[in-house]
């Protein structure tokens, strides 16, 4: 079984430190925001294994890149696979309430092509 990179965009980097300070100091519960880094965490640095065992995002221009999309909790993981380099590039890191498309829109998709 082949080990994959797992290369962090600034764009998901930006995310996760979103989604620490709203849960630890909008909602004023650090242990959630602990909890929940730890689960994001791991759950990202799994995708060393077998990435493309998560369903492809099934809307364009997403699709046609190959970006996948994996739920931890309340939250959604944006990742493409790029074969060839054996890096599983993360993308974006996003709250599953929001309008994806919209918040998609924006991505910078420079360093996982």
């Amino acid at each position: 079984m082949n080990e994959w990179d797992v290369d962090i965009s600034e764009q998901a980097k930006r995310d996760l430190r979103g989604i620490y300070e709203y849960i630890a100091f909008g909602l004023s519960q650090p242990g959630i925001a602990e909890d929940m880094m730890k689960r994001l965490a791991d759950a990202i640095n799994g995708l060393d294994i077998m990435p493309e065992r998560f369903p492809v995002y099934q809307r364009e221009p997403w699709k046609s890149r190959g970006m996948r999309r994996m739920n931890v909790k309340n939250y959604a993981v944006f990742y493409i696979p790029i074969e060839a380099q054996n890096i599983v590039a993360i993308v974006q890191v996003v709250y599953g309430g929001r309008d994806i498309d919209e918040v998609l829109k924006s991505t910078d998709f420079t360093n996982a092509d």
